[in-house]
């Protein structure tokens, strides 16, 4: 990935864009990243998988909201080191 500061982003900026259909470009200020720009390919990209991310948490939270409605209510007083006895007594 290649690396430039702000003030060479400003100076070089079509350069910047042209090189940013190839492989993404940080940009840095007192030499942290600040900002990257990338193709819009790479952004499509970027926003599938950031999709993708949140339907497996919803997915996640779905099947544990539905496991908690299925527990005993004297399950609900275990602490996490009696479910933990437990388990290494089913060892």
């Amino acid at each position: 990935m290649r690396t430039v500061t702000s003030v060479e982003a400003q100076n070089r900026f079509g350069e910047l864009i042209d090189s940013a259909q190839r492989e993404p470009v940080t940009i840095t200020r007192r030499g942290r990243p600040v900002a990257f720009v990338l193709s819009p390919e790479d952004m499509k990209e970027l926003l599938a998988v950031r999709a993708q991310r949140e339907r497996v948490v919803s997915d996640f939270e779905t099947f544990f909201r539905s496991a908690d409605a299925r527990l005993k209510p004297e399950a609900l007083d275990l602490s996490d080191s009696d479910v933990q006895r437990m388990v290494n007594e089913l060892r």
